[in-house]
């Protein structure tokens, strides 16, 4: 498996929020600590997970600064800029302060349902526009519309700042179109955390973790070891995470995580609307869960 800039453990961080729905800046540099001290590669500023579209300009601002200044080079930083607006998000990336920022996570257009040529088109322009690397975000569930890997590989070889693809598509063969026929300088990054050890079986360079903003150890591990081709060692802590990792994704994203955190200390069990925490009934499954592997955990120690 060759190296690449993006290979490895990437975290989409959480946003966290204090009970009146501010910004905890304090839970937040605790997570950024642990997150590298537990040897994740890179972190996802503004991604999904961050929950940034319900946050002010101003705060996004306010977010990027502080990952900077937090982060203070110790890890790659990525900013999650998209939209269905190619003209806007365009401008936004021309006089957007870069500093700090080694690429962007870019989702595909959600909403107006582009066609094959209207995504290339789209990401075209980004690519053009950016002076930073560009992994492009492919998540069909959420934007109602899937690149196809025929585009993708089109993009690949044609703009050398498109560097990666996270495929949170889940189709694998897809994804196996990808890994085979993609150009030397472009990584596959799985965007499904169950779905990593499989990924990268067939050639994936890593994943953009949302579960590793409360397991950062087992998740560095599982694809350090993945990565390596020590697959036992791999499957084990796949299927330690497994289990907790469905409960997680239940009630969809960042719910489960943001739970997973609290149950941990680490931060309020806030979401911003339309979101909502998780219910009573899955707030305690999870809780037993996570206290089975902590446990299992001691045990193996």
């Amino acid at each position: 498996m060759e190296n690449h800039k993006f290979s490895g453990t990437g975290v989409a961080v959480v946003t966290p929020f204090k009970k009146d729905k501010s910004i905890d800046f304090t839970a937040l540099e605790k997570i950024i600590e642990n997150l590298i001290e537990n040897k994740v590669d890179y972190l996802v500023v503004l991604g999904t997970t961050a929950e940034g579209v319900t946050q002010t300009a101003k705060e996004k601002e306010e977010l990027v600064q502080f990952f900077v200044k937090v982060n203070n080079n110790r890890v790659k930083l990525v900013l999650g800029m998209g939209g269905n607006n190619t003209y806007a998000l365009v401008q936004s990336i021309k006089s957007q302060n870069f500093e700090g920022m080694s690429g962007i996570l870019s989702v595909c257009p959600y909403y107006n349902k582009p066609n094959q040529k209207g995504l290339y088109e789209h990401f075209s322009e980004v690519a053009k526009a950016s002076p930073v690397d560009v992994i492009l975000y492919n998540v069909p569930g959420r934007t109602g519309s899937n690149m196809q890997a025929e585009t993708t590989l089109q993009l690949a070889r044609e703009f050398a700042n498109i560097v990666a693809i996270k495929e949170a598509s889940g189709n694998f063969d897809q994804i196996s179109q990808i890994c085979n026929h993609k150009p030397k300088h472009f990584a596959v990054i799985s965007g499904d955390d169950v779905l990593t050890l499989p990924m990268i079986s067939i050639g994936a360079s890593g994943v953009i973790s949302v579960s590793a903003n409360a397991f950062p150890d087992l998740m560095s591990k599982m694809v350090f070891h993945a990565l390596k081709g020590n697959l036992f060692t791999a499957r084990n802590l796949h299927y330690d995470l497994l289990e907790i990792t469905n409960t997680l994704f239940e009630e969809g994203n960042p719910a489960g995580i943001k739970a997973a955190l609290n149950i941990m200390g680490i931060c309020e069990n806030v979401l911003r609307l339309p979101l909502t925490p998780l219910s009573q009934t899955t707030f305690i499954k999870l809780t037993k869960q996570m206290k089975k592997l902590d446990d299992r955990r001691h045990v193996r120690e």
